[in-house]
């Protein structure tokens, strides 16, 4: 018996659907919301305004890309959270309307989970590297920084979390000083690419144990150009590349090391990285640096499993289907589901 099911990511500013079957992606379709960049930010209201418009056009392209139709679904997954109440809003409505009125089953799915499940999701025809178990995730966003231990597709532990701000705020943030368009992580991966990574020095935050912390960073930057351009107004245009370079390496080493530290204590060896800012090349490239010298099973998702998608939303539901893990009608999205 196949199993397909109809996914919906809305957690944030993306109006995401996918389709998956037996674990394989049909179809994961993404509306973006451009919106925001004029404010330097996601504005809630704007996003889930978006969403009821995007929902239903994407849902019907969706499920037309992937060769089914609606009587071939047998359940609905859709994020309960964490994200944006009002976003969320639109997804677990839609999500519950669309089971009620097929009479299937509505699964819900924790959007961290998901991102870390995005190891997991199969494409037809291409040969896909699955992480075995236990698993040590690096899950880096723009709202969370964790490392988790996944023991099976649905049991994870966290081992450490960020006391304050995620890394990818750190990214925005910074990059919004030095007057970056939301969002800023990627133009600062960009530019970095073409800048001394050792221009600058900024202190890296000091936390103990697994835990992670950004806001001191930020602050520390924000100071920084603030002193610097006291002396020179064009200091930020003069130094962007190295600005960046320098920035991205700081956060870069303070994750890096993080894991190794979690991967020493815990003795596993089957690493991966996950999360919208698991796309940094920097990163990427840090990582598997580390990988090659400590012996790591690495694995690194494509570029389009990193950002909000419905594909790893689908995955958690798939699995959820398998086990019979299901929600009913009175289920409401949590804004800080952990």
């Amino acid at each position: 018996m196949t199993v397909t099911i109809l996914a919906i990511e809305s957690s944030c500013d993306d109006t995401s659907v996918a389709v998956i079957r037996d674990g394989y992606v049909l179809s994961n379709l993404i509306a973006s919301q451009d919106i925001h960049r004029s404010y330097g930010g996601v504005v809630p209201e704007l996003a889930s305004r978006a969403h009821q418009a995007n929902i239903v056009p994407v849902t019907d392209q969706a499920i037309k890309k992937a060769g089914i139709t609606i009587n071939d679904i047998n359940a609905v997954a859709f994020t309960r959270g964490p994200g944006l109440l009002g976003s969320l809003l639109v997804g677990t409505s839609f999500a519950k309307g669309f089971a009620l009125a097929q009479n299937i089953p509505l699964i819900e799915v924790n959007h961290l989970q998901a991102h870390v499940l995005a190891h997991f999701i199969r494409e037809k025809d291409k040969e896909i590297r699955i992480p075995s178990f236990p698993f040590l995730c690096l899950l880096v966003s723009g709202g969370h920084t964790r490392i988790i231990i996944m023991k099976s597709h649905l049991e994870m532990e966290v081992i450490g979390n960020t006391i304050d701000d995620a890394a990818g705020e750190a990214f925005d943030k910074c990059g919004k000083v030095m007057g970056f368009p939301y969002p800023a992580g990627p133009i600062i991966d960009k530019l970095a690419n073409e800048g001394n990574k050792k221009a600058f020095s900024f202190p890296k935050p000091s936390v103990s144990g697994l835990d992670f912390s950004f806001s001191g960073l930020k602050t520390s930057f924000l100071y920084f150009l603030r002193d610097r351009i006291k002396g020179d107004p064009d200091f930020i245009e003069n130094n962007k590349v190295d600005l960046c370079a320098s920035l991205q390496h700081t956060i870069v080493s303070t994750l890096t090391a993080k894991l190794v530290k979690a991967s020493i204590e815990t003795g596993i060896k089957e690493i991966g990285i996950a999360g919208g800012v698991s796309a940094n090349s920097g990163l990427r490239r840090a990582v598997s640096e580390e990988a090659e010298k400590r012996k790591w099973n690495l694995f690194i998702p494509g570029l389009s499993y990193t950002t909000d998608n419905a594909a790893m939303i689908g995955i958690v539901g798939y699995f959820k289907y398998l086990r019979g893990e299901f929600s009913d009608q009175s289920v409401i999205p949590l804004a800080r589901l952990h």
